[in-house]
């Protein structure tokens, strides 16, 4: 994965550990790669529409979460307001941190794509910002 230079993100990588035929563990631990306890966590699958659905369009005031993409692939548009990137998630053993004050999606999804979230608190709609515009002016403040 290439560095990532939007502000309040960076990569998380878990360790895994292959066992021969019997497949791949990879372990997610909070305080080690997971920067913040974990309150809550969900996943995303069965994207019937994949080319056009587009998932996220969303900033938090405060909630920490790391995405994952546990099988197949999407792309991950990030941006602080300043910066924007683009990053491909196609590998389960690498995640990217979305700090607070971060506008992100998801699109073009691929390969029975399942994503993967942790979140550092229990959902509170409170915390959304879901214009874009609003966002902006937020950040600023």
């Amino acid at each position: 994965m290439e560095e990532i230079k939007v502000k309040k993100t960076g990569i998380i990588k878990l360790q895994s550990i292959k066992d021969g035929f019997d497949g791949v563990l990879s372990i997610a631990e909070c305080g080690r790669q997971i920067p913040f306890d974990v309150k809550r966590t969900y996943y995303i699958y069965n994207l019937i529409n994949h080319r056009d659905v587009i998932r996220g369009k969303h900033a938090h005031k405060s909630l920490k979460q790391v995405i994952f993409c546990i099988n197949g692939s999407f792309v991950l548009s990030l941006d602080d307001g300043t910066n924007k990137q683009e990053i491909v998630m196609d590998d389960p053993t690498v995640g990217v941190y979305l700090g607070p004050e971060l506008w992100h999606t998801m699109t073009n999804f691929k390969n029975n794509c399942i994503m993967l979230v942790l979140a550092s608190d229990w959902y509170n709609e409170s915390d959304y910002i879901r214009d874009y515009e609003e966002f902006l002016q937020y950040i600023k403040r």
